[in-house]
């Protein structure tokens, strides 16, 4: 089987690790062209120079990956590719796009006869070694058209990946994966900050980390890489309380609010992100202002 991939980051880059050495010929196309020629180099890939390179390269019906940024990235790309492309190709969305959007490009792209899957993916810079949870959305036919791709990059031919439903699918599915991992991380930081401020118990953090790890009912991928982290530096002392959000939380949430679905604990740990990010915290001193108005209480000055 060859197909394409566009975008050699991160996840692109390591995705197209694991279909060369699964067997599958690769067309790789990134705008960094170090990146093309390091990964043709390596890994076997076959480079392209160009958009136009990259459709070349590939006989119908064309299989075409893209690992790119949500929003004016993937847009770009999209409209620069179609005028390319025939009846009867497939062009898989891997980003964490939008799944609104993943429905308007299908129907454009269907106009001309080619087919929009979407790849809702998980496994961050383990995926390589470990393989990829892939959520795919699609018509029946584009599916089987990348099944060989699919059974390379997941942990298994015959697990870690699913076709979820039609177009939007596989980007729905993981908008909420991504909102539940949200949740996930927040219970584990609070719990472990209360572990931290009890100082007279003198705990261990990172003895504790690896107790839950076999037998508890917390255990989990993240408790497990939370244990490596403690195991290295339990103070954090360099780590700065700054969590950026994605973008994936807040659709979450949003989709909640217009299907009126309670999301309490999603939509929590969404707000502690942002209040992570707030770095003049000016709701915080309203907060004190308030207090000492009606109370008295001492406003805490900067030194």
């Amino acid at each position: 089987m060859r197909m394409a991939m566009i975008g050699l980051g991160k996840m692109g880059g390591n995705m197209t690790k694991r279909l060369c050495r699964g067997g599958v010929e690769v067309v790789g196309y990134n705008r960094s062209q170090d990146v093309v020629a390091a990964l043709a180099k390596s890994e076997g890939m076959i480079a392209a120079e160009s958009l136009d390179d990259v459709v070349a390269k590939l006989s119908a019906p064309r299989r075409i990956w893209l690992m790119l940024p949500a929003g004016e990235p993937t847009e770009q790309t999209l409209t620069a590719l179609l005028p390319l492309l025939e009846r009867g190709d497939v062009i898989i969305d891997g980003g964490n796009a939008n799944y609104h959007d993943t429905q308007r490009r299908s129907a454009w792209l269907a106009q001309q006869g080619v087919s929009l899957a979407d790849a809702g993916t998980s496994g961050g810079v383990w995926g390589l070694d470990n393989g990829y949870c892939l959520m795919v959305g699609g018509a029946a036919e584009a599916i089987d058209l990348i099944k060989p791709a699919l059974r390379v990059l997941a942990p298994a031919p015959d697990r870690g990946w699913a076709h979820v439903g039609p177009v939007g699918a596989g980007h729905f599915t993981k908008m909420v994966h991504n909102g539940i991992e949200y949740g996930m991380m927040q219970a584990m930081a609070e719990g472990f900050s209360l572990l931290h401020s009890k100082q007279d118990l003198s705990l261990d953090l990172a003895q504790i980390a690896e107790l839950w790890r076999h037998g508890s009912v917390v255990r989990s991928w993240l408790l497990d890489l939370t244990a490596d982290a403690l195991a290295g530096d339990q103070q954090l002392h360099d780590v700065a309380p700054f969590v950026p959000d994605s973008g994936e939380g807040r659709w979450t949430v949003q989709e909640a609010v217009d299907q009126g679905v309670a999301l309490p604990v999603i939509s929590m740990a969404l707000a502690m992100r942002f209040a992570s990010q707030d770095e003049q915290a000016y709701g915080n001193r309203m907060l004190s202002v308030m207090r000492n108005a009606f109370g008295g209480h001492l406003v805490k000055k900067f030194t």
